[in-house]
């Protein structure tokens, strides 16, 4: 089945990119750690400048998962051979996952949304794609009033002690 991502104290993790606002507007139901296939200048882009997946999705395409709309700058240094910045990069997964991605997709109404661009302890690249379902403004809400009060919480409990 699928690998999700575990923080381990043994592996070291080098977050790119990191799409916060997903947590908020969605309801993660699965995590997915996917492969993506990418240009040389786009790794180094990636080391040297950073990566943005705050607008960016996921989809199942002819049997094939794509991020779509992910942006990745230029690395000035690569001159002619640089690489385009928002271009649909291929995710790498095996095919039963795909297809049963695809099918959730397609059936429940769900959404497949990055949540992170990192490095591995490997020096892989690697997305953590969730699926997830959109949250109602209630929902929001709600997730907003249980932060505030955990926050709130924390205040109570340093000042008292």
């Amino acid at each position: 089945m699928a690998a999700t991502r575990k923080k381990s104290p043994g592996k070291k993790l080098r977050v790119v990119a990191d799409n916060r606002k997903a947590h908020y507007s969605y309801e993660i139901v699965e995590r997915f750690e996917a492969g993506i296939q990418l240009q040389g200048s786009e790794v180094k882009s990636m080391r040297v400048n950073g990566a943005s997946i705050r607008e960016s999705y996921a989809e199942v395409k002819d049997g094939e998962m794509w991020l779509v709309n992910a942006n990745i700058p230029i690395f000035t240094q690569a001159n002619r051979n640089n690489h385009e910045p928002k271009r649909p990069r291929k995710l790498l997964m095996h095919r039963r996952e795909i297809d049963r991605l695809g099918a959730a997709v397609q059936r429940q109404g769900m959404t497949l949304i990055p949540l992170s661009l990192y490095f591995n302890d490997r020096n892989k690249a690697k997305v953590e794609v969730g699926l997830g379902r959109g949250k109602k403004m209630h929902d929001k809400r709600q997730t907003e009033k249980a932060r505030d009060w955990k926050r709130q919480q924390g205040r109570i409990l340093r000042d008292r002690g």
